[in-house]
């Protein structure tokens, strides 16, 4: 962090010349609005739109952060009436932060445009500046995909008439990469979260789903995962005086329609964000996390008009908020720091819903003229306002106990290097150690059988747990909870294996899935023979395994086997979790 900071330094001090002396007189109308919302600029458009805004606005400034799997860097443009260095990333500038994602998939372009019009209105003045609030925007986040521009590969997509492509330079949904960070993009986005540190969280999209009469949906980080003060804050508070706000001005919003292939009026859930995906990750540092989803058969350019009317919103909010949000974010670290156990997965409580005014059209079943099977075709003749059920309220399913410090052996460097990526804080052995801790055996777990964004992620993930002597060698990773409140969350998620989203289930660690030495039947059928004579406990619950298991007891291999890892001839590394758990 210490190193960007010093470079973006030095990019400040050498881009802070003159502005031009009539910027007002300098035509910033944008593509989308020269084509009458048809069209979206390209990446090399979009960047020049900003780099010209920079020179004409001084509280308009690009910075260049990282770099991207097409080579790239990202670009983030601030807008900051108050221009100074220290005023931009200091953590003692008192000002609430919004930070804005856009072209996380680039053919849901409509943020890119939307976010244009608002940096140029806010520099302009078009748009009142938001007191003692910051504003920040990640041009496109996926750039190779901008890159990569069609007109077709957004099938259900109404406009613009091109656009880029889901997939980045290596073909990754980058919104399913925030949490194990395989790409470029997703390391350039932490340097820039961590940089920014954003009070507020706003990633632009368009959904694929159900139809019904609305162009703007939402979708907050879900409020229990959220927690504490701060959850209920977003849930009763922020989100409904957005919708208030909008409603305001004629844009009619619901929560975003987490249905495939069905009615919506049959009821459905809010979307659980885990930390693979924007508002999941940001979550862990509780920030308020907002994804916007513009409704995919809608004209673009009421999208776009929309996503730039919902912006403004949560500008405006957040500017009137900027105190009790500051507050409740503050109150929410210091609860985690204090608290014994964390929940690490949840499910959705049927027993609390919330009902929605809904805006849709009916839904009919008709024959498929291609496949003579039922198809769902919505009659917009048809359109309706009804009451329906919507599942918004989770209860965690599984609580771990927060440990005192995490140890990582320093094999597991890249583990390390993720860690550091995220701003935690570690140390390192300097010499071999041995302490008792909590270690973990993985006890059982499924894997997808489908390849998933370059992995076969696991779940289902159950762990053993016992208290034994370990040692640790030299150079070995020691993560101290009580240095890292701020990255708390991030720790437990990532490290603790029965998280959905932790490092074990991304298969960070399946080489301890793999037993690396065995035996030859006939070798160990007499060294087997010695050991159940010489323990006569692991023998009776042999035979009585044999007596019970008929499965087990015609099978010769499985016998043998069982008998090894019972013995100490069992390597101790097989299926067992490498990070050890110091308790508090």
């Amino acid at each position: 962090m210490k190193n960007i900071l010093v470079i973006l330094s030095f990019i400040f001090l050498i881009s802070c010349g003159e502005t031009v002396d009539n910027p007002d007189q300098i035509d910033f109308t944008t593509l989308f609005e020269k084509s009458e919302g048809t069209q979206t600029p390209t990446y090399d458009e979009v960047i020049k739109f900003y780099k010209d805004l920079d020179e004409a606005y001084v509280s308009i400034k690009t910075y260049e952060v990282g770099t991207t799997d097409i080579g790239k860097p990202l670009t983030l443009i601030t807008f900051n009436p108050n221009r100074t260095f220290d005023s931009e990333f200091s953590e003692q500038n008192d000002v609430r932060r919004i930070l804005i994602n856009n072209g996380i998939h680039p053919g849901e372009s409509d943020g890119i445009d939307a976010t244009m019009m608002l940096m140029r209105d806010l520099a302009q003045g078009k748009i009142e500046a938001p007191k003692k609030t910051w504003v920040g925007a990640i041009a496109v986040y996926n750039i190779g995909g901008a890159l990569n521009r069609n007109s077709t590969s957004r099938t259900n997509q109404n406009g613009p008439e091109a656009y880029g492509f889901r997939g980045n330079a290596k073909n990754y949904d980058l919104n399913r990469d925030f949490i194990k960070n395989d790409t470029k993009n997703s390391k350039a986005f932490t340097e820039v979260f961590h940089l920014v540190r954003p009070d507020v969280f706003i990633d632009n999209h368009v959904s694929n789903g159900a139809d019904y009469q609305y162009t703007l949906t939402h979708l907050f980080t879900q409020h229990n995962k959220l927690g504490g003060v701060l959850g209920e804050y977003l849930h009763q508070d922020f989100q409904p005086k957005l919708e208030q706000d909008l409603i305001s001005k004629d844009w009619e919003i619901t929560p975003y329609v987490n249905v495939f292939n069905r009615a919506p009026e049959q009821g459905f859930s809010q979307f659980m964000d885990s930390p693979r995906y924007s508002t999941g990750y940001t979550t862990l540092w509780n920030t308020i996390g907002l994804m916007v989803e513009t409704h995919m058969l809608k004209p673009y350019k009421s999208r776009v008009e929309g996503t730039y009317e919902l912006m403004k919103s949560a500008l405006k909010i957040t500017a009137q908020e900027g105190e009790k949000i500051k507050a409740l974010r503050e109150n929410a670290f210091n609860a985690f720091a204090k608290a014994e156990t964390y929940p690490i997965s949840y499910a959705i409580d049927s027993t609390r819903t919330s009902t929605l005014s809904f805006l849709g059209y009916e839904g009919e079943m008709l024959p498929s003229l291609i496949t003579g099977q039922q198809r769902l075709k919505y009659n917009k003749n048809k359109p309706f306002t009804k009451e329906v059920t919507y599942y918004n309220y989770f209860n965690p399913t599984k609580e771990i106990t927060i440990p005192k410090a995490y140890v990582i052996p320093r094999g597991y460097r890249d583990i390390a290097l993720k860690l550091r990526e995220n701003d935690i804080r570690f140390n390192q052995l300097k010499k071999d150690t041995t302490f008792t801790a909590e270690v973990y055996h993985i006890e059982d777990y499924a894997t997808y059988s489908n390849p998933y964004e370059g992995h076969y992620p696991h779940y289902a993930t159950r762990v053993k747990r016992s208290q034994k002597e370990v040692t640790v060698l030299k150079g070995g990773y020691i993560v101290n909870i009580e240095e890292n409140k701020e990255g708390l969350r991030y720790l437990l998620e990532t490290l603790e294996p029965e998280a959905n989203d932790s490092f074990f289930n991304w298969n960070f660690f399946d080489t301890i899935l793999q037993q690396k030495e065995g035996f030859s039947p006939y070798v160990w059928e007499d060294k087997a023979l010695d050991f159940l004579n010489n323990n006569p406990t692991v023998k009776e619950e042999f035979e009585t395994k044999k007596a019970e298991d008929a499965t087990f007891a015609q099978n010769w291999y499985a016998q043998l086997d069982w008998i090894h890892k019972k013995s100490p001839n069992y390597e101790e590394a097989h299926l067992r979790y490498p990070i050890f758990r110091m308790l508090r």
